[in-house]
């Protein structure tokens, strides 16, 4: 399947796609609600549990980078298959599981960290960059990315309300069961994509090992794949700590199911708005702007009482800069080298993101067992976030020159 792709073909991708996104990126963001009464239970600690998100955080970003290249190499469907398998297995593992290791670690941790990859954005969007015109690549990445951020307006209330009625294991197969149904979607998501819609005039369809080489050697793709540790430092602290920090500001639990469902709906707004003005403004300056406006919305949530009404104003902010990152660094690789190696090299940019992730929610854990606040930790992302801001800006967006690929003349 090409760029020429009929819509209906392209449609079919297109809604696959954001369906499986919405359940794979939805139930790693509840994964919140689980931490106090899931080290209550099983006698850990909160940064036990932060180890684990954020282990879960480090494989997906390890591995995204040789998961990608299958799907590149393969296509999407044995990959999505196999890895919400993983996934599935991995939430069973948390769910019934008495043993810490096995429930936290090799479950919530690696399992999922592993499904993810295959079954969240580089697979996925892989997919629907190459079966997409490239004029309306851009509209339907911010599309499938806002329609995936939809899941955990449904799954947060779904899980907070299924642990505060059945307890936390209920809630925790529950979520298994829908990770299943997340497996048998996959198998709808057609064949494999041709990568010969790749590169961008100047540029050739080279291996793997010379398209890695490449990036790897572009000051703009580093300098971006840096600053996108950041988004992943800041999201991944919310996501998994917001819940506690909002329990011990004296507020209900289910303020922090309210705040995850806020940043689902914004986010399906904002993933949209930032696809759509990728097309039309430079890629890089609205990521630097995105890394901005995070960040002085957490100085301004810190700066005043935090309340139910500060809290879900603080998360339609987030939400509405949370996924929209992805369609811009996705653009911005399709600029920088095409799409034939896109699984791959979005994967390469991702594990910086991940390496925040696993850092953010790690960090958190360690802050509030040693202080017994979230104080320090906060502030942590408000320095992250401006050094990403700082780095972003000037970012080398101009592609690869030909003369510096190893095979010579362009396609």
């Amino acid at each position: 399947m090409t760029a020429g792709t009929d819509d209906t073909g392209l449609w079919r991708i297109v809604a696959v796609a954001a369906s499986m996104m919405a359940v794979s990126m939805g139930l790693r963001q509840c994964f919140g609600l689980f931490l106090a009464p899931s080290v209550a239970d099983l006698g850990a600690s909160a940064g036990a549990f932060g180890f684990a998100v954020a282990l879960h955080n480090l494989v997906w970003g390890v591995s995204q980078p040789f998961v990608g290249s299958l799907g590149d190499r393969f296509g999407p469907r044995p990959v999505l298959l196999a890895c919400g398998l993983l996934y599935f297995v991995g939430l069973l593992l948390f769910a019934v599981s008495r043993d810490p290791l096995v429930g936290l670690d090799l479950g919530l941790g690696v399992l999922t960290g592993l499904g993810i990859a295959g079954t969240g954005f580089g697979v996925l969007l892989g997919a629907v960059s190459r079966a997409a015109p490239p004029e309306r690549r851009g509209v339907l990445l911010g599309l499938v990315s806002g329609i995936g951020s939809t899941g955990v307006l449904l799954l947060a209330p779904l899980g907070e309300g299924l642990i505060a009625s059945a307890g936390w294991r209920t809630a925790a197969l529950a979520f298994v069961g829908i990770c299943g149904a997340m497996v048998a979607l996959s198998a709808l998501i057609g064949g494999h994509a041709s990568p010969a819609v790749s590169a961008p005039a100047g540029l050739t369809r080279e291996g793997t090992s010379e398209a890695l080489r490449a990036a790897l050697s572009h000051p703009g793709f580093v300098a971006m794949s840096v600053a996108f540790f950041a988004c992943g430092f800041q999201l991944m602290f919310i996501t998994t700590h917001l819940p506690r920090f909002l329990g011990l500001c004296g507020l209900s639990p289910a303020l922090g199911a309210q705040a995850l469902g806020v940043i689902g709906v914004c986010n399906a707004v904002g993933s949209y708005a930032f696809g759509l003005l990728g097309q039309r403004h430079s890629p890089k300056r609205l990521l630097a702007g995105i890394y901005v406006i995070r960040t002085a919305a957490i100085v301004t949530y810190l700066a005043v009482p935090v309340s139910e009404g500060s809290t879900l104003l603080f998360a339609a902010v987030m939400g509405a800069t949370w996924l929209g990152v992805v369609p811009l660094v996705s653009a911005l690789i399709g600029r920088l080298f095409g799409l034939a190696h896109f699984g791959l090299l979005f994967g390469i940019a991702f594990l910086g993101h991940q390496l925040g992730g696993f850092m953010g929610a790690w960090m958190g854990g360690l802050v509030l067992d040693a202080t017994g606040r979230y104080d320090a930790a906060w502030w942590a992302l408000v320095g992250v976030g401006t050094a990403a801001a700082l780095l972003q800006g000037p970012m080398d967006d101009r592609p690869r020159p030909a003369s510096t690929n190893p095979r010579g003349a362009a396609a």
